[in-house]
């Protein structure tokens, strides 16, 4: 506290993800916190990619940050304490997203979809509305991979499935955001190949830094 009143920063942590975890089960009251500061932006970010509503997105990582700060005891270091928090934090967008779509909706009116010349702030919503049209299974391995950077191992591990599955569900969401983003293709691109979504979407959704849940 006297640092705080000081003005000098806080000591960092220098505890490992692990060390945090296991501190937290055996009652470290500032561990899980920590845990949280360290990586809530980009739990945050896959929350929001995955789901594509904001409100959703914070209910989807309260929920998920409440099941890891109830099952840390069950935590076995299979995995790097990252992964297993994206898994959980995935597990419950996609829940949510399930409840979801089981709900009857009534349909909007039809709207013309022409698309017409937008900053970046429009590009953005357009490709989170984009990514929000994809099948979820294709979404969520886009969001990891494309989005966040894993690697297939790591996003296969995340989602639990087989690797092969991981890439086959990334090539399938590639080509329809291709197809949806068509307008935003780079005009050098004329021989129909599909725009890489790892460079074109991450400039236009950023949103992992838009705030917290």
């Amino acid at each position: 506290m006297q640092a705080v009143v000081s003005g000098e920063p806080e000591a960092r942590d220098e505890r490992d993800d692990a060390e945090l975890l296991h501190a937290h089960v055996a009652g470290d009251r500032g561990a899980f916190a920590e845990l949280v500061r360290r990586h809530r932006d980009r739990l945050w970010a896959v929350a929001l990619r995955t789901v594509g509503d904001r409100e959703e997105a914070a209910d989807a990582l309260q929920d998920a940050l409440l099941s890891a700060y109830r099952a840390a005891d069950r935590f076995r270091g299979e995995s790097a304490v990252t992964t297993w928090l994206h898994r959980i934090v995935v597990n419950s967008c996609l829940d949510r997203i399930r409840r979801r779509q089981s709900r009857p909706t009534v349909p909007l009116p039809e709207v013309d979809r022409t698309p017409a010349p937008a900053v970046d702030h429009d590009t953005a919503l357009v490709v989170r509305s984009a990514l929000a049209q994809l099948p979820v299974d294709q979404r969520a391995a886009l969001v990891l991979v494309d989005l966040q950077g894993y690697s297939v191992a790591d996003a296969a591990t995340v989602l639990g499935v087989a690797e092969g599955t991981v890439k086959s569900r990334c090539a399938r969401g590639r080509a329809r955001l291709a197809t949806m983003l068509g307008h935003f293709r780079d005009p050098d691109h004329t021989d129909g190949r599909n725009p890489r979504v790892a460079g074109d979407v991450p400039s236009a959704t950023r949103v992992g830094k838009e705030g917290g849940a």
